[in-house]
C-alpha cells in the first residue's frame, strides 16, 4: 500500500466544493456486471454546502449535511441527493449567512438586530448545531442522520425527506453521542457520549436503545426506552476526552480515552466570546498518554481495577474488538501517533492547497498507524514486570507495574509514512466482536483519499484498488447471501473523477480480490462523503 502516488493536478479540490441538490433521481450508466443479488440502497452523508452568503465554512466538518443515495434495482442504478433540512441549514439559507456555530466556523450575531436584542441572544446560551453530516444509521425501523451533538435527524431513506429533529437529552443523560454506534444481532443499539456526572465532574455514559418489541401494538419509539447502562469516569475532572467511537464484544465495552481534551471551562465561556468555535475548545494533555477503560456488558459494570495505559495517540475509528481465550481482549484501532489533534490539519484551506503544500502540512501532522492492543483480563494473580499476553499470534504486550497499572505496547498491523488506513469496515454481521481476518479501509495519501485497501490483520498482507485522478470514499462491505467465507461479498464506494465526462460513480469491487466488478457513472460531481450504510 505504500506505493507513492502524486496528485500534482490537485483534482481533489473538487470534492470540497458546493453542489446543488437534485430534483429527482438520475440514471447511471453501468459498465461491468453488478451481481444480480445486489439490490438496495447505499446511503451516505457528507458536507455539500461549503459557503453561504459569501461566508466560507472553514473546517471539513462544517459544510452543511447532504444525503446521497445510490439505488440498485433490477440491474438499474440511480443517484439522488438532498440537503437535510436541519435548523442550521434552513436558517443559513433564510438569512443568507452562517447562523449556528459549526465545528470550526463561528456564527456572528445578526448585524441587522439592534444592540438590545443582540444582548439577549448572547445570554440565551449555546446554540448547538444539528448539522448531521457525519453518518446515517437505523434505530429500529427508522433512519437517523447524525453528527456528534445531542441532535439527531430522522430522515426518510426512500424520498430523502427530512422528517424530524430529535434531542437525545430528552431521553438520556448525555451531552452528545458518537456517530459510530454498535448494533447487536437483535437490533439493540449501543453508543457512548460525554455527560456531567456528580458534583460537576465529567463522565462517559454508555447508552442502550432497545429494538422495537415483537408484537407491540403501538410499536413505540425505541428512543423512549433508551437508558444509560454504565458510566465510565473521566481521567480529568473538567476536561473530558474527545470520543469518536468505541469497541464492543459479546461481553465487554472498551473505551479508549485519548489525550485530546475538551476544555469545559473554555467551552462554556467560548460562546460568550465572539468568533469562538468548537475547535477552539480542544487542547492536548501532553503527559497523560492514552488510557483504556473496560466495562462488562451484562450486567453492565465498570472494571475500575483494570487500569490500562499506553503512550499518546489520537483515535477516531475502532476496527474491531474481540475476546480471545484464555482471558484476553484484542483491540484493533486506526491510530495517529502523539497528542497533537489531527482535526487541526483538516481545515479546508489546508486540504484544498496545491499538492506540494498539502504534503508539507501532512509532514507536520501526527503519523497514522493501524495497531493491535491486547488487554489481559486476569491481572491480579500475575507478577510485576512480566508480559501478561500469552497469545502466540501477536507481539502486543501488557506489563503490570507496581502502581497497579498495566502498560500496553501494540503490534503494528499497518504503517507507511503519511499513508493512513482509515474509515475502516469489516464484515460486521459476521465478525463484530469475533476473531476475524479482514478489514477494508480508505487509503489517505497525505490526508487525500486516493485508494481502497484490504488488510489481512493476521498476515498484514494488503490489496489495493486505485485509479489515476480518482478519489474514493469509505468502502462498505456487503456479504454475498449465504456466503461461508468472511470476505465473500462486495465493497461499495462512491468515487469522484473530476474532469471526466461522468465525474461521479458507484464502484462495486469483489471484496476477495479487490478487483472491479462494475461501476455506475453519473453526469454530476459528488462531494466528499464521510460515512454511510447499505440498506438491502
Amino acid at each position: 500500500m505504500a506505493s507513492r502516488v502524486e496528485h500534482p493536478a490537485a483534482g481533489y479540490k473538487k470534492i470540497f466544493e458546493t453542489v446543488e441538490e437534485l430534483n429527482e433521481p438520475i440514471p447511471a450508466e453501468i459498465s461491468g456486471v453488478i451481481p444480480p443479488w445486489l439490490g438496495g440502497s447505499l446511503l451516505r452523508m457528507g458536507p455539500g454546502l461549503f459557503e453561504v452568503g459569501g461566508e466560507p465554512f472553514y473546517h471539513l466538518f462544517d459544510g452543511q449535511a447532504l444525503i446521497h443515495k445510490f439505488d440498485l434495482k433490477d440491474g438499474q442504478v440511480t443517484y439522488y441527493r438532498k440537503f437535510i433540512r436541519t435548523d442550521a441549514y434552513v436558517r443559513a439559507m433564510t438569512e443568507n449567512r452562517v447562523v449556528i456555530t459549526e465545528f470550526g466556523t463561528a456564527a456572528y450575531p445578526d448585524p441587522c438586530k439592534n444592540i438590545f436584542s443582540r444582548f439577549f441572544t448572547y445570554f440565551r446560551g449555546i446554540e448547538v448545531t444539528d448539522n448531521c453530516l457525519v453518518n446515517i444509521y437505523p434505530i429500529g425501523e427508522d433512519f437517523y442522520a447524525v453528527t456528534e451533538t445531542n441532535y439527531i435527524t430522522k430522515v426518510d431513506p426512500d424520498s430523502l425527506e427530512t422528517l424530524k429533529k430529535v434531542d437525545l437529552c430528552k431521553y438520556l443523560s448525555v451531552n452528545g453521542v458518537t456517530a459510530h454506534p454498535h448494533t447487536d444481532a437483535d437490533g439493540t443499539v449501543y453508543n457512548i457520549g460525554n455527560c456531567f456526572g456528580k458534583n460537576m465532574s465529567l463522565a462517559y455514559n454508555i447508552v442502550k436503545i432497545p429494538p422495537p418489541q415483537k408484537g407491540e401494538k403501538d410499536q413505540s419509539d425505541p428512543l423512549e426506552r433508551s437508558q444509560v447502562v454504565v458510566q465510565l469516569p473521566s481521567s480529568e475532572r473538567l476536561k473530558p476526552s474527545y470520543v469518536h467511537s468505541f469497541g464492543m464484544t459479546d461481553n465487554y465495552f472498551v473505551f479508549v480515552e485519548q489525550p485530546v481534551k475538551i476544555n469545559l471551562l473554555k467551552f462554556l465561556s467560548a460562546w460568550s466570546v465572539r468568533g469562538a468555535t468548537y475547535m477552539d475548545c480542544f487542547e492536548s494533555n501532553e503527559s497523560m498518554g492514552t488510557w483504556f477503560h473496560l466495562a462488562t456488558k451484562d450486567p453492565a459494570d465498570y472494571l475500575s481495577s483494570h487500569k490500562f495505559r499506553t503512550s499518546a495517540f489520537n483515535i477516531f475509528h475502532h476496527i474491531n474488538t474481540y475476546e480471545e481465550e484464555p482471558g484476553f481482549i484484542v483491540v484493533d484501532l486506526c491510530t495517529w501517533k502523539g497528542h497533537d489533534f489531527v482535526y487541526d490539519y483538516l481545515y479546508l484551506a489546508n486540504i484544498k492547497e496545491e499538492w506540494e503544500e498539502v504534503k508539507k502540512a501532512a509532514m507536520r501532522a501526527p503519523q497514522p498507524e493501524v495497531r493491535r492492543y491486547v488487554l489481559p483480563l486476569d491481572i491480579h494473580r500475575e507478577e510485576q514486570g512480566k508480559n501478561l499476553v500469552s497469545l502466540s499470534y501477536t507481539t502486543a504486550t501488557a506489563v503490570l507495574h507496581s502502581d497497579g497499572t498495566v502498560w500496553l505496547e501494540p503490534e503494528v498491523l499497518f504503517s507507511a509514512p503519511r499513508q493512513a488506513f482509515e474509515f475502516p469496515q469489516i464484515n460486521y454481521s459476521l465478525c463484530r466482536g469475533k476473531k476475524y481476518s479482514f478489514a477494508y479501509g480508505l487509503g489517505l495519501n497525505h490526508f487525500i483519499p486516493d485508494r481502497i485497501v484490504k488488510l489481512n490483520v493476521q498476515t498484514k498482507e494488503t490489496w489495493l484498488w486505485q485509479e489515476e485522478e480518482c478519489y474514493p470514499s469509505e468502502p462498505l462491505f456487503v456479504p454475498t447471501p449465504g456466503a461461508t467465507e468472511e470476505d465473500d461479498g462486495v465493497l461499495l464506494s462512491i468515487v469522484v473523477k473530476p474532469g471526466a465526462e461522468r465525474p461521479g460513480f458507484l464502484l462495486v469491487l469483489d471484496a476477495m480480490k479487490l478487483t472491479e466488478l462494475a461501476r455506475a457513472e453519473v453526469h454530476t460531481i459528488i462531494p466528499v462523503t464521510l460515512h454511510g450504510v447499505y440498506r438491502p
